[in-house]
């Protein structure tokens, strides 16, 4: 869902029209704008292995929670600045000490440490976080816990656009209610599927324990959707045990695709329930390995709508899948730190292990399912540093159902990332991805278009049995800093792709599309409400039919 683009945008285009910036280097994770919350580790204290070694225990621990702007810079000690200071609630330090793995009197672990960071950087209201020993005396360290608060009240209204098709959105949203780090929501959407109301709300500590809640409720233009959710889940790499319960309808309309337009339509009722767990040893010689199981039920009934199916294609038979399954999660402890590669001036936390995970079920009429099988899920992450400031990040996932000796709706999808920083304020990204399919579920649709990749064609363009998409893109991370509230980029792109084989519709396949075009990148500094928003022109490469000359896209995504 687009959160705030809009405003992002007004951001970003002062940009334009200020006189003057802040300059702050946005190079390396060393620079200012990556460490200004964080206090240097005393001198002459033991580093962490002499502590480790010698058995000491955390003692005392001090929360520092920062507000949104610094009252100790001159340049945001001022004007709106400390008003917008005065006007947001702070985070309550017992949010953030309910997020901590460590407590006083537990043995120091650089590990714990390192890894709490991780985790408080994941929470939406929390723009960094870093944790430093600050003093040692018989046999205890003092730890000091700092974090710095983002603008998390939202009334947002905003517009969106990729693929040629527009969404906007308008809400009331808070992220961290009172300073107990709860969101709450309420909101209109409307895009190319649907238009829609809905109400969420969701606790990532309820009452002050790691289990994690949610809420929610939206009704659409097509139909409607429930969900509730309670779930402990593995929060640490030692977390000896997970468990989750979750319930969610949806009634939705599916539209299937050929060459960017709907061809056909039909209601898809589906109620899915899943109660499962885990039970782990812990983290032991740098690998966490976790035993998971549980129970999974997932029914769809398939109806017709106004719109006409295509006479070929039958309405889908009604299919209903219940199984228990047993799987496991193997996952090394391997990270690192990085500043402007997926984010602009934030610290990024980026994985360089491997982690294989795998799961097995068998559905049965026994359990309430509709037909036999045995479904297989499987996927496979590892992160490569390479000399001369470059990485490489690989995945591979392999998911399938197979009924009657032969496999039903197989999904198999493999993807490269590469980031060379061959300048300081300049990184190279590219990226490979393929996927290969068999005998998909009728309701299951391969595309590829604007929305999925491919920027400068209309999206969901394409359709068929498996895809390949490469991108290239020159990024660039500016140092400017307009009225300290957004962080400025820019990127050069270049998209090739296609689909191949008869896809449930027909066959679109029209050989390899190419775009090229550049865009603008607004990183939002000061609010937990969006990530970074992409304003791109891009050209195709070749003359299709139903595309423009170029593509305007507008949009808000988790990442550069």
């Amino acid at each position: 869902m687009n959160r705030g683009p809009l405003r992002c945008l007004a951001w970003g285009l002062l940009f334009f029209c200020s006189n003057y910036a802040t300059h702050v280097s946005a190079a390396k994770l060393t620079d200012k704008q990556h460490t200004q919350i964080e206090e240097p580790r005393p001198a002459g204290l033991p580093s962490d292995a002499v502590l480790e070694a010698a058995g000491a225990v955390i003692g005392k621990i001090e929360i520092d929670i920062h507000n949104i702007f610094d009252e100790n810079d001159p340049h945001e000690n001022k004007g709106l600045y400390g008003l917008a200071d005065r006007l947001h609630i702070r985070t309550k330090p017992a949010t953030i000490r309910a997020q901590l793995l460590f407590k006083s009197g537990d043995r120091y672990s650089a590990q714990k440490l390192a890894e709490t960071e991780r985790n408080l950087r994941m929470l939406g209201f929390i723009y960094d976080a870093h944790i430093v020993p600050m003093r040692y005396a018989e046999g205890k360290v003092d730890v000091q816990v700092i974090t710095r608060d983002v603008w998390t009240f939202d009334p947002n209204i905003s517009f969106g656009r990729s693929g040629g098709a527009n969404s906007t959105s308008s809400s009331l949203q808070e992220e961290n209610f009172l300073g107990w780090g709860k969101q709450l929501e309420v909101g209109h959407t409307s895009d190319v599927d649907r238009t829609s109301k809905l109400a969420e709300y969701s606790d990532p500590d309820v009452l002050g324990s790691h289990w994690m809640g949610a809420l929610a409720y939206v009704d659409s233009s097509d139909g409607n959707e429930r969900i509730v959710q309670l779930s402990q889940p593995f929060y640490s790499l030692d977390t000896r045990w997970s468990a989750t319960m979750a319930a969610q309808s949806y009634d939705r309309t599916i539209s299937r695709y050929f060459l960017g337009n709907i061809a056909d339509q039909f209601n898809d009722d589906e109620a899915t329930y899943m109660i499962g767990g885990g039970v782990s040893s812990g983290l032991v010689d740098g690998w966490t390995k976790r035993l998971l199981f549980g129970m999974y039920y997932d029914r769809n009934d398939f109806l017709p709508t106004l719109a006409t199916t295509l006479p070929a294609m039958p309405l889908p038979a009604p299919r209903t899948l219940s199984y228990p399954f047993v799987g496991f999660d193997i996952l090394q402890d391997k990270y690192g730190k990085a500043g402007d590669e997926n984010q602009i001036g934030k610290t990024e936390d980026l994985y360089f292990g491997t982690e294989v995970t795998a799961e097995l079920g068998y559905s049965d009429a026994i359990f309430g399912a509709n037909r036999n099988a045995l479904l297989v899920k499987s996927a496979v992450t590892h992160g490569i540093a390479l000399p001369y400031e470059q990485q490489l990040f690989l995945s591979a996932n392999f998911s399938s159902r197979f009924e009657s000796d032969h496999a039903r709706n197989l999904i198999s999808d493999a993807a490269a990332k590469y980031y060379w920083r061959w300048r300081p304020d300049w990184l190279l990204y590219g990226s490979l991805s393929g996927t290969v399919t068999h005998d998909l579920d009728p309701d299951v649709q391969l595309l590829l278009g604007g929305d999925t990749g491919l920027r400068g064609y209309p999206l969901r363009y394409e359709a068929g049995t498996s895809r390949g998409l490469l991108t290239i893109e020159q990024r660039v991370f500016t140092d400017w800093y307009p009225f300290r509230l957004v962080r400025v980029g820019a990127a050069i792109f270049a998209d090739v792709g296609r689909t191949w084989g008869t896809g449930v519709v027909g066959n679109s396949d029209l050989g390899i599309l190419s775009d090229a075009g550049f865009g603008l990148r607004v990183g939002n500094a000061r609010s937990g409400l969006g990530n970074v928003l992409h304003i791109d022109f891009a050209f195709p490469l070749k003359d299709v039919p139903g595309n423009a000359k170029f593509q305007v896209l507008v949009q808000t995504m988790q990442s550069f």
